[in-house]
């Protein structure tokens, strides 16, 4: 089994339990959904720039090939900006809580809950 292997399958994980997350009824569902995504995207760039084992990351005089740096600069910068828009979303899903007493996405009360009290 190669690496190429394992990293587009857990990239086809990562995004199938995203997908199946944010199609779902509630925020923190849909909030970890896209996480999951998020973290599929970040994967992905990762493996876009080749995967290469045993190569320095940093330029040196000795050193004839090197791994490139422009793909981890990028998901670094990507898992900054994910991290922000979670929180901001995680924000926004608690204050739909608050106003509406619902974690629906719709922002209806749950009829399960309803017709269970």
């Amino acid at each position: 089994m190669s690496l190429e292997f394992l990293v587009a399958s857990a990239i086809a994980v990562l995004t199938a339990g995203g997908i199946y997350l944010s199609l779902r009824g509630r925020t923190f569902q849909v909030v970890l959904g896209l996480t999951l995504i998020s973290y599929a995207v970040n994967l992905f760039l990762f493996a876009v720039g080749r995967l290469v084992v045993d190569r320095p990351p940093l330029w040196a005089k000795d050193v004839t090939e090197h791994a490139d740096p422009l793909p981890q600069a990028l998901v670094l910068t990507a898992i900054v900006i994910t991290f922000g828009m979670t929180a901001l979303t995680v924000i926004l899903s608690l204050r739909s809580y608050l106003e509406s007493g619902s974690d629906q996405v719709d922002g209806y009360a749950d009829r399960d809950a309803e017709e269970g009290a």
